[in-house]
């Protein structure tokens, strides 16, 4: 009697094991975002050069870069809210500190979130309307001095409305 009882308790515990271990593996990859040029025009007249992914669907706005393991310095991603309004983001499932871009619908960035801290609850507000959020690995926007006014330009923030 203890042998199959001792048995499924075992195999129980190897398969959540692999769900662990494999569904965020698969969860990055079964996701799929095309990619674009992004640039970011300072009030002090510097144009820095990014690559960014799009997320502009709801399923791909909920994933994000969760999971995400790396990311290279000039990479990024740009989440596309079609209308402007009011955004909260999170970290849950996501691995890398990140700076956030909130930008309104000309491209304008309103405010920037520094930082956010990996796998946090904790509600990231874009404190106004905003139709777009860019978000870069953490350091960057202290690195290159982006600050709120400067401006985001890609296909994304250009593209005529429907």
């Amino acid at each position: 009697m203890r042998g199959p009882i001792l048995f499924h308790a075992i195999r129980s515990a190897v398969l959540a094991l692999f769900f662990m271990v494999a569904l965020p593996a698969l969860a990055e990859e079964q996701m799929r975002f095309d990619q674009e040029p992004l640039l970011i025009q300072t009030a002090a007249g510097k144009v820095l050069h990014f690559t960014v992914e799009i997320a502009s669907t709801p399923d791909q706005r909920a994933h994000g870069l969760m999971f995400r393991r790396v990311m290279a310095d000039d990479a990024g991603m740009i989440f596309d809210f079609d209308e402007p309004r009011r955004v909260t983001m999170w970290m849950e499932n996501t691995i890398l500190p990140l700076d956030m871009l909130f930008a309104d619908d000309t491209g304008t960035i309103r405010h920037i979130k520094e930082n956010a801290k990996p796998y946090s609850r904790d509600i990231i507000d874009s404190m106004s309307p905003v139709k777009y959020v860019v978000e870069l690995n953490a350091g960057i926007v202290a690195k290159l001095g982006i600050k709120p006014g400067d401006r985001i330009v890609s296909a994304t923030t250009t593209k005529k409305a429907k």
